[in-house]
């Protein structure tokens, strides 16, 4: 006889069968897990490198453990049913032979029986089936088991090929085979095997249970599962360290550039080791160097040119101060002049003036830059204030005034004027009559009684071929409730607009910057070209902005936004000044 497997196919085909059964639950689980794998890994892009780094080792890690796992399984599994089987199936052969050989060629019931007893009563504990004829030429069935082998519990294919007569040759030399295959009964896999004596003799078939192989690969299996898991907790505990070590240096050096970024350029790296981290590190050292050298410099440059221009300005002072008044006993005696020499005296006047207001408005803008300019506020009532800045300069008959009385705002007077003169004088000097000045406060969201608000957009520089402006539309020329008699919270909103042409679009972003001329063709025009970049100035020091537009109706507007009170404002500066003396006593003290 010779071992044959003849349906070990059919175990496989009815699992792929049950497979296939289940196929369409099982590939929408599969698409819901694609679909929530993609989503992860959309979300996995947003978040941190340590959180990346622990997935990434993860995933190899599981990669590799359930390979390792699954095909220690599979080997495991392979050995321990081919060693059961082969000796199930040896054991079943050698006893078939042997409890036959004293058998008649037609046995009775009784001794089919007998026979069946003594090969189940082997060391290998499976269940017998012998199938033959008596002498009368009935059909009779031994089993020492009737509940589970039966000849119709025995698979048709493998009653059909253990009844198959196969032709003699040199390639088989035997007519039948030993046949077997696996199969179920309820929950329980079994070994099911079947061969036919041969020369004239019964059949007989065998069936061995497999709990206890499955058993010992169920618990392989647990153990090859619990190896996993611990090799991904590893995996990840490793991934944990390795992340640490490799963005220790990353974050450092994250902290540094931060620090950089808000001006601590003495800002340097601990650098430890020769890898790629410790190399950027000294990069990163090599630069923060350099960079707060050349600020140094720059600073260096920059407070010499500060000191430049204070120290010009003050040493022209002493002459101007002497050609001014020549010029104007020289203006006063003009009548008496020669009427050749009158318009070279009157030039010499206009043009002193001119040199003079430069000088103070250089000197201005010298205390803007070294940050020594301070307020002086007292309680304005801004209506006078107007009035008073427009009546000083003669400009009652060109400019509209629209503001109530009792409209006081704690502001520095001085610098309001300085603000109010160069708005109103640049309209009427680049734009159209009439020129009209609205005042109204504006609440502002938030802001409590005494709070300071800054509004408006970007600053905007002076033109002197056309209005010196900045970008806002004009809002409305009164507000909805009549403002407080004091200073308080909100805003202070001063609006100069006139009926000219308007600011070209090209100067617009230029408007406030200092010297800047709108016309290469107009090099030279009566102004300096900084009365509004000291105006806007004087309201960044008030918390304040200045922004201009053009109308649509036509017309540029320019709006000045200021606090109510800009009280807060001094006492921070008083501060800092304090603050700035004590650390500079400290330092000596400490020298």
């Amino acid at each position: 006889m010779r071992e044959r497997s003849a349906g070990d196919t059919t175990d496989d085909s009815t699992e792929a069968g049950a497979g296939n059964a289940s196929g369409p639950a099982a590939g929408q689980r599969t698409q819901r897990v694609l679909r929530g794998l993609r989503r992860a890994s959309g979300l996995l892009r947003w978040t941190s490198l340590r959180l990346r780094l622990v997935v990434v080792f993860g995933l190899v890690a599981l990669t590799a453990a359930v390979s390792a796992s699954g095909i220690a399984y599979w080997l495991n599994r392979n050995t321990v049913l081919e060693r059961t089987q082969n000796a199930v199936l040896n054991d079943f052969r050698k006893s078939l032979e042997d409890s036959t050989r004293s058998l008649p060629l037609r046995p009775r019931c009784a001794e089919l029986q007998d026979a069946a007893r003594q090969m189940a009563a082997g060391p290998q504990d499976y269940a017998v089936l012998l199938i033959g004829t008596d002498r009368e030429g009935k059909a009779c069935a031994a089993t020492t088991n009737k509940n589970l082998l039966t000849l119709d519990s025995v698979p048709l294919s493998l009653r059909t090929a253990v009844d198959e007569v196969r032709p003699v040759d040199e390639s088989n030399r035997y007519a039948h085979h030993l046949y077997w295959q696996r199969k179920e009964v309820g929950d329980a896999p079994f070994l099911v095997a079947g061969a036919k004596v041969i020369g004239g003799g019964p059949t007989g078939y065998m069936m061995k249970s497999l709990a206890t192989e499955r058993q010992d690969l169920n618990s392989l299996a647990w153990s090859l599962g619990i190896a996993t898991a611990l090799a991904l907790v590893g995996s990840a505990l490793l991934a944990q360290a390795a992340a640490t070590t490799v963005l220790r240096p990353v974050q450092r050096l994250g902290h540094a550039a931060r620090q950089l970024g808000e001006g601590r350029l003495d800002t340097r790296l601990r650098v430890t080791g020769t890898d790629e981290l410790a190399d950027l590190s000294r990069t990163f050292n090599r630069t923060a160097e350099r960079l707060e050298h050349r600020v140094e410099e720059l600073s260096g440059r920059e407070a010499a040119s500060r000191r430049f221009v204070a120290d010009m300005s003050h040493e022209l002072r002493t002459p101007l101060t002497a050609i001014t008044a020549v010029s104007e006993v020289l203006e006063e005696e003009a009548d008496s002049l020669d009427p050749m020499i009158a318009p070279a005296v009157q030039l010499v006047v206009s043009e002193t003036r001119r040199l003079n207001d430069l000088v103070e408005n250089l000197m201005e803008v010298t205390r803007f830059d070294a940050g020594t300019a301070r307020l002086v506020l007292d309680d304005v009532d801004v209506a006078d204030q107007v009035t008073a800045c427009v009546d000083a300069r003669a400009w009652l008959d060109a400019v509209e005034l629209d503001a109530d009385r009792g409209i006081v705002a704690r502001l520095d007077p001085r610098r309001l004027d300085v603000i109010l003169a160069n708005l109103i004088g640049n309209a009427l000097k680049h734009g159209g009559s009439p020129v009209r000045v609205s005042v109204h406060t504006e609440e502002v969201p938030g802001d409590g009684a005494g709070g300071t608000a800054v509004t408006g957009g970007p600053a905007a520089p002076h033109a002197p071929g056309g209005p010196e402006a900045g970008t806002e539309q004009e809002g409305p020329e009164r507000s909805g409730e009549e403002p407080d008699a004091g200073p308080g919270g909100g805003e202070l909103v001063i609006r100069v607009r006139d009926h000219g042409p308007g600011i070209p679009e090209e100067v617009l972003p230029h408007v406030f910057d200092r010297f800047y001329k709108a016309s290469a063709s107009r090099p030279r025009s009566e102004g300096s070209g900084l009365g509004l970049s000291i105006a806007l100035e004087n309201a960044h020091i008030h918390g304040g902005e200045i922004t201009a537009a053009n109308l649509p109706e036509g017309g540029a507007v320019f709006t000045l936004r200021l606090p109510m009170d800009a009280t807060p404002l001094t006492d921070g500066d008083r501060r800092d000044r304090g603050t700035a003396r004590a650390a500079d006593e400290g330092t000596e003290d400490g020298r």
